[in-house]
C-alpha cells in the first residue's frame, strides 16, 4: 500500500477513534519555549504579487478548508499546508503527532479587488464550529486547532474586531487563536485538491462535503 493510501485511511479511522479515546495531543499542554517564541514574534508580511495577496488560516482538516475557500469569488487558489509551529519542514505524519506546534492550514491566494481580508474572515468564521477547541468536527488535536494568522497591524485589528463582534453575538469567546504569521509550509502533493481528486473517499463524503454544502447555503452571495 502506498503511503498516500495509508494516510487517507488513517485520517478517517483515527478521527473516529479520537472521539472515543482521550488523546494526549488533544489536551492542553504547556507550550515549549520554541513555540512561545513563534507566537510572540513580529508578523511576516507576504508581498503582493501580480496584484494578488495571500492570507493564512487553520480550521480543522485542510482538505475541508481548501475546498471552502476555492468556492469563493476572488479566491484564485487555496493551498494545503502547515503553519503556526516551531519545527522546520514538517510532514503530515509529524504534524499528526501534535508535537510540531503546527496546525493544518491553508494559503489563500486572492484578488483584493474582488474580495478583501475582512470578508475572508467572514468566510472563516462562517464555515466552522467557532467554539470547538483543538479541532473541527471529528478531527481532534492541536494539529487541527483554529488559527487566524495576521501579517500586519491592520489585519490584526480587523481580526480582533471581527472576533469581538462574534463573541458578543454568540455570548462566548470563539476558540480560534490569533497569531502573527511566520511561515507556511506546503503540504505533500497528494493533499492538494484532495476533495476534487478523491470524491469517493469516506471522509470527504461524510465530513468535507457536508461542511462545504452548509457554507454554500449560508453564504450564496460569496460563491463563484
Amino acid at each position: 500500500m502506498k503511503i498516500s493510501d495509508f494516510s487517507k485511511i488513517r485520517k478517517y479511522t483515527v478521527a473516529i477513534a479520537l472521539l472515543i479515546i482521550t488523546s494526549s495531543c488533544g489536551q492542553a499542554q504547556e507550550k515549549s519555549a520554541a513555540q512561545e517564541a513563534v507566537e510572540n514574534a513580529p508578523p511576516v508580511e507576504v508581498p503582493t504579487e501580480n496584484g494578488l495577496e495571500r492570507a493564512y488560516f487553520a480550521s480543522g482538516c485542510f482538505w475541508c478548508v481548501e475546498a471552502i475557500y476555492e468556492s469563493v469569488k476572488g479566491v484564485k487558489e487555496s493551498i494545503s499546508g502547515y503553519a503556526g509551529g516551531h519545527t522546520e519542514n514538517p510532514t503530515y505524519e509529524e504534524s499528526n503527532t501534535g508535537k510540531t506546534g503546527h496546525a493544518e492550514a491553508v494559503e489563500i491566494i486572492y484578488d483584493p479587488e474582488v474580495i478583501d481580508f475582512a470578508s475572508l474572515i467572514d468566510v472563516y468564521y462562517g464555515s466552522q464550529n467557532v467554539t470547538q477547541v483543538n479541532g473541527q468536527g471529528p478531527d481532534r488535536g492541536s494539529q487541527y486547532r483554529s488559527i487566524i494568522f495576521y501579517q500586519n497591524e491592520t489585519q490584526k485589528e480587523i481580526v480582533e474586531r471581527k472576533t469581538a463582534a462574534l463573541a458578543e453575538e454568540i455570548g462566548e469567546q470563539p476558540a480560534a487563536e490569533i497569531l502573527p504569521f511566520q511561515k507556511f509550509w506546503e503540504a505533500e502533493d497528494y493533499h492538494q485538491d484532495y476533495k476534487k481528486k478523491n470524491p469517493g473517499n469516506p471522509y470527504i463524503r461524510s465530513v468535507s462535503n457536508p461542511r462545504l454544502e452548509k457554507f454554500k447555503k449560508r453564504f450564496p452571495g460569496l460563491l463563484k
